[in-house]
């Protein structure tokens, strides 16, 4: 029998889930940047408390995903920080926490999601466009490695 995937909103206790699995991917590809720092060390602080929102996904009794929603007016969000586990990718992980974030937006009020990434992480972009996202012109970014800017209408 195949395990459930359960989302969870953000807890104290998964402040270190959202740390690790972050963590894990960025090193992998590209270098840890002030920003990064910030927001995954003091995710309540610099996250939660300005208004946004953590998801994370549950596989076999395990934190194995995460995304984070930034709120950066009343109505546009960031989508940010998505990272599933390598252990758990091929199980649609990364679309189930993609759908639910989307979700959790609507259900906010938010009338538009933005996000910055990097064209050499081909399964997130290509996720990001299943979902709805299209590509937008390139504006300055916080971030070195972001080539590709997106956003999504809801």
């Amino acid at each position: 029998m195949q395990s459930e995937i359960i989302i969870h909103e953000y807890k104290p206790e998964f402040a270190k889930y959202f740390y690790q699995l972050n963590k894990a991917w960025i090193e992998k590809y590209f270098v840890m940047e002030e920003l990064d720092h910030k927001s995954l060390e003091g995710p309540e602080e610099y996250i939660i408390d300005k208004g946004g929102y953590i998801l994370f996904a549950e596989y076999d009794d395990m934190i194995v995903g995460c995304c984070a929603l930034i709120k950066m007016s009343e109505k546009v969000y960031e989508l940010a920080k998505m990272a599933v586990d390598p252990s758990a990718q091929g199980k649609h992980i990364g679309l189930i926490i993609g759908e639910a974030i989307i979700k959790k937006a609507k259900s906010i009020g938010a009338k538009k999601l933005f996000l910055e990434s990097n064209t050499k992480l081909t399964p997130a972009i290509n996720l990001y466009r299943k979902v709805g996202f299209k590509e937008i012109p390139h504006h300055p970014s916080e971030y070195s490695r972001s080539n590709i800017q997106m956003e999504l209408e809801l």
